[in-house]
């Protein structure tokens, strides 16, 4: 009878071990993750890195030099503030969804553009596909498909954007990378 009861008392406390240290692991596992959410820098927009015309209006996101991200569960919010050359600044604020729906930008008649986002399941490469739409003089509609792929660095200080963009205008396709490292 005392042998059982060793006997029991030993798998009880082997158990608690078990699951103390399962728990421990798990909770590394989740206060490790890095994730897209904080201000970010770069030497030079994402539009212009490619010199392609994948963004028109002051307040893109494709031509800021600065990016405010805050991460949720289901999407990102990014915050801008970019101009042209010799123009005011223009804040503006874009929600990324991870649903797999198109989100929209409408910047007046005959230019906007519509995206769909997708994160990989280690939520640390966002992939953002975009189709510009431009309506150029003498009212001839043009289109520039973007493909942005967003990789977080496993430290979380910087973010490599790989994107690369083809025009119904130019014909061939261009590739670059902008990299934006964490502020602060």
């Amino acid at each position: 009878m005392k042998n059982k009861r060793n006997v029991l008392y030993g798998l009880a406390v082997i158990m608690v071990g078990l699951i103390y240290f399962l728990v421990q692991v798990q909770q590394k596992n989740g206060t490790h993750r890095t994730s897209f959410s904080g201000e970010w820098r770069a030497k030079e927009s994402i539009a212009m890195g490619g010199n392609v015309v994948c963004c028109y209006n002051s307040g893109d996101r494709m031509l800021a030099k600065t990016m405010k991200i805050a991460e949720q569960v289901n999407f990102l919010t990014v915050e801008v503030s970019s101009s042209f050359p010799g123009a005011a600044p223009v804040t503006s604020q874009e929600k990324m969804a991870f649903d797999g729906k198109a989100g929209k930008i409408d910047y007046g008649p005959g230019r906007g553009k519509t995206f769909t986002v997708k994160l990989s399941a280690d939520g640390q490469t966002m992939t953002v596909s975009s189709t510009v739409r431009l309506t150029m003089a003498g009212q001839k509609q043009a289109f520039v498909y973007v493909t942005e792929v967003w990789k977080l660095s496993n430290d979380g200080r910087s973010i490599s954007v790989q994107t690369s963009a083809k025009s119904s205008l130019i014909g061939s396709e261009r590739s670059w990378k902008t990299v934006f490292d964490r502020v602060g």
